[in-house]
């Protein structure tokens, strides 16, 4: 595959990349998951879906498909918000090995999330890593506003 050199040259930008990557890839595996439980709960969000799958009495929500949904749901409220303020924080010239641990904090905390959202592991831990999955993004986004602040 042919290489930017001005991308490869970009270690901040190549760790975010890496990681962003790899939350999309959990994210791919959270939807996979989500239509294997459909499946073995027989429980079909679409009439033809159910229908195709044994009758319309398929045509149901299950609360673990809904635990499924759920775990998706907040991915996509907090991986979205991430690849924004992750790609403008790379272009602030920030310390590599600064850029990578808020990175790596992000991408190991919502993992933690997932396994404790979807294993229904005992409280707080899903909370915990939550919230330290948000400490980056909180530092990221307001180093993104003391950058561009003298500029509005």
């Amino acid at each position: 595959a042919a290489r930017s050199p001005k991308m490869m040259e970009n270690k901040v930008f190549l760790s975010f990349t890496f990681y962003s990557t790899i939350l999309i890839l959990k994210m791919y595996v959270v939807a996979i998951i989500t239509g294997q439980v459909r499946l073995r709960k027989k429980a079909f969000a679409n009439p033809e879906d159910a229908l195709r799958n044994g009758g319309l009495q398929f045509y149901r929500q299950d609360p673990d498909v809904e635990r499924c949904r759920r775990a998706h749901r907040n991915d996509m409220e907090n991986i979205f918000p991430f690849l924004f303020l992750g790609a403008i924080y790379s272009l602030l010239d920030p310390s590599p090995t600064v850029a990578r641990i808020h990175f790596l904090t992000f991408c190991v905390g919502r993992i933690v999330h997932t396994i404790a959202y979807l294993l229904q592991l005992r409280a707080p831990t899903r909370s915990v890593a939550y919230g330290v999955a948000q400490l980056p993004c909180f530092s990221m986004a307001l180093q993104i506003l003391l950058a561009t602040t003298p500029h509005w």
